[in-house]
């Protein structure tokens, strides 16, 4: 079973892993147990406890001492187990009421939000993503190192099959997918790897080429039971106002209700072809807007609420129904361009406040076509914070 997010480990407990029993060595800030590879060394195990508890890059370097292959480097990262108190760790932690909740990390929810106060980094790190702004979302990911580090989804394999095979908790999946990966070259990373691969990729026009000639036609045939063009709006236009709170409510009810998902591997396979891809892999063009047939899954049943509601008039339903599919044109196109077009002021503040939702807080900041409803319900997302100066 994979590990949570790996821990913070002091210099000083470095000091007490440097025997044959528990060997820790450093390279950079990463931290490796290698106590199970002592005897398998090509170089004899005494070489590595040369350096228990120092860092290894020098001699790994070091071609005249001893040559490395890259499979030394492989091997390496196999026993990586956490990562070394940094001065910034240490300054938050003397000024937190609680440094135990900081040192030893992992700090609680408190602990982290001190951490992130006291940095003096020039980039603010937020824990929940591990990004720091919307620029981190297209830097590309190195697949295989993000598979040897994380122990989730190697980016070259289907991944549907990963997820579902993969023994992953609840928690560990979910801090996993909401930790934003880029596939290299602006390609899609294979879901299915097979015939159905086509069917999971979707271009933002197809959206309105499909809904909107079926729209436009209920549209005008609503006409024919209303008594004016007016009565055709009102209706219409309910539908389009309906529709902003089901485009919130779907997104913050279903796509993120995490809470609530089940922990095993039907929840979280679920959850990653409904949404968890999306914030997995968040600027990936071609699974951004929503596939035809999941669209008509999700929307057969407000065809038939719309109808219960107007009950006493079928034209009146379907003028609402047909203003609803309106607004779900708008809601995708919308999200495809914050994320991939240059727009004018308005949409360029939407942007910067939906890639927030990505980068920085997923669990707030619901709206996609605008901020209305997440005033309404307490989810308004805040100016992201200033990076402090060193």
């Amino acid at each position: 079973m994979p590990a949570r997010t790996l821990p913070t480990i002091l210099h000083t407990e470095l000091e007490a892993h440097k025997t044959a029993k528990s060997c820790y060595v450093t390279s950079g800030l990463n931290v490796y147990d290698v106590t199970s590879f002592l005897d398998d060394h090509p170089g004899g195990g005494d070489l590595i406890l040369d350096y228990g508890g120092k860092d290894v890059r020098e001699i790994m370097g070091d071609e005249i001492s001893h040559i490395h292959s890259e499979a030394a480097d492989e091997i390496l990262q196999d026993h990586l187990i956490g990562f070394l108190a940094t001065d910034e760790v240490l300054n938050a932690a003397s000024k937190s009421r609680h440094p135990d909740s900081i040192i030893p990390l992992p700090p609680s929810k408190q602990g982290a939000e001190e951490l992130r106060a006291h940095s003096v980094n020039d980039k603010r790190i937020y824990a929940s993503t591990g990004m720091s702004s919307a620029d981190d979302l297209s830097i590309a990911t190195d697949a295989k190192n993000d598979y040897r580090v994380h122990k989730f989804l190697d980016l070259d394999k289907p991944l549907l099959m990963q997820v579902w095979r993969g023994g992953f908790s609840r928690d560990f999946y979910l801090e996993q997918v909401h930790r934003p990966r880029h596939y290299p070259g602006g390609a899609s990373a294979p879901l299915f790897g097979n015939f159905l691969e086509p069917l999971s990729k979707t271009p933002w026009w197809v959206v309105p080429l499909v809904w909107l000639p079926p729209m436009t036609y209920g549209t005008y045939i609503s006409k024919e039971g209303l008594s004016s063009w007016s009565l055709l709006a009102l209706f219409w236009l309910i539908g389009l106002a309906v529709w902003t709170v089901i485009e919130y409510g779907l997104h913050r009810g279903l796509f993120h209700a995490d809470k609530y998902l089940p922990d095993n591997r039907v929840g979280t396979t679920l959850h990653f072809l409904l949404h968890g891809i999306h914030h997995y892999l968040p600027m990936d063009k071609l699974r951004l807007v929503m596939p035809p047939t999941l669209f008509i899954v999700l929307a057969t049943p407000f065809w038939k609420i719309a109808h219960l509601i107007f009950f006493w008039n079928w034209h009146a339903g379907t003028a609402a129904y047909c203003g609803g599919i309106f607004g779900y044109i708008c809601y995708d196109l919308t999200h495809y361009f914050l994320h991939h077009r240059t727009l004018p002021s308005y949409y360029r503040e939407l942007k910067k406040y939906h890639l927030q939702h990505h980068f920085a807080d997923y669990e707030n900041g619901f709206g996609v076509t605008s901020r209305f409803w997440d005033r309404v319900f307490g989810t308004e997302l805040p100016p992201p914070k200033a990076a402090k100066a060193a």
